[in-house]
């Protein structure tokens, strides 16, 4: 079971909120760079790179995102603050601090270290 001081409702509605503005940087305009100009190659690179930059910043909001559905979904399963590898409680201070963790923080410290 998780800590005491864990609440549900507070844990969705700061899951909410972030899903709320993750939704936001997702759903963002990323345009395409103007043609180049003869002359303008420092400004086709500046924006080729603002482009490439905005298309990470994309594909982390939507990984955040998928981090975030997926712990709304174990909300609804009540599963929700335990560690997906060793099913022990997350400790509340994490979930505060990453509602959205999955693992406690000596799983995550293994995960990362294999990485």
């Amino acid at each position: 079971m998780v800590s005491p001081t864990f609440d549900p409702v507070s844990a969705r509605a700061a899951l909410l909120e972030e899903r709320t503005r993750l939704l936001g940087e997702v759903d963002e305009t990323i345009t395409a760079p103007d043609p180049m100009t003869y002359g303008s190659q420092a400004a086709a690179a500046s924006q080729v790179f603002a482009q490439q930059r905005d298309l990470a910043l994309r594909d982390r909001a939507t990984q955040h995102l998928e981090l975030v559905d997926a712990a709304l979904a174990r909300l609804d399963e009540g599963t929700f603050g335990l560690c997906e590898t060793c099913r022990r409680p997350i400790a509340a201070e994490r979930l505060e601090a990453l509602p959205w963790a999955a693992q406690c923080i000596n799983c995550a410290r293994g995960a990362s270290a294999r990485r």
